[in-house]
């Protein structure tokens, strides 16, 4: 099923900020560090500490996604992107396709480190859009 999820960048802040929102909302949390990544060796070993990919769940829904990524385009108070979660590729390549068209493509569809399919755009009027299609 397609869904559609909050993604909220920090600077060092997501494990305290996803737990905060699971002390609130309740869910389980799924934390994965740079340093337990295949990013790691692409990064600063500061870095490796720093959430690359957060999520709370509950009943079996995706409740919102995190991650320390901070990049230069995003500041705290902007730091907010939709994460469309994909039933398949066709769906993802079309949608892909369609969001972009005037906007600007930040990371063409690719194959992940996590097994999915993965891309970014930022659409026409400065939204950021992370399209996702896993298979598992």
């Amino acid at each position: 099923m397609t869904q559609l999820i909050a993604y909220l960048q920090f600077s060092g802040q997501c494990r305290e900020a996803l737990t905060f929102y699971q002390q609130c909302l309740g869910g389980e949390i799924y934390l994965q560090k740079v340093a337990e990544s295949p990013m790691a060796a692409q990064m600063p070993s500061e870095a490796g500490a720093n959430i690359i990919h957060g999520t709370l769940t509950k009943d079996g829904a995706v409740i919102v996604m995190g991650s320390d990524m901070l990049g230069p385009r995003l500041k705290p108070g902007n730091s907010i992107a939709l994460c469309l979660s994909c039933s398949s590729d066709d769906e993802l390549y079309a949608c892909f396709d369609k969001l972009s068209a005037g906007g600007q493509v930040v990371t063409p569809l690719h194959q992940s480190f996590w097994g999915a399919t993965y891309g970014e755009l930022t659409d026409k009027y400065g939204i950021l859009w992370m399209l996702n299609h896993s298979r598992n």
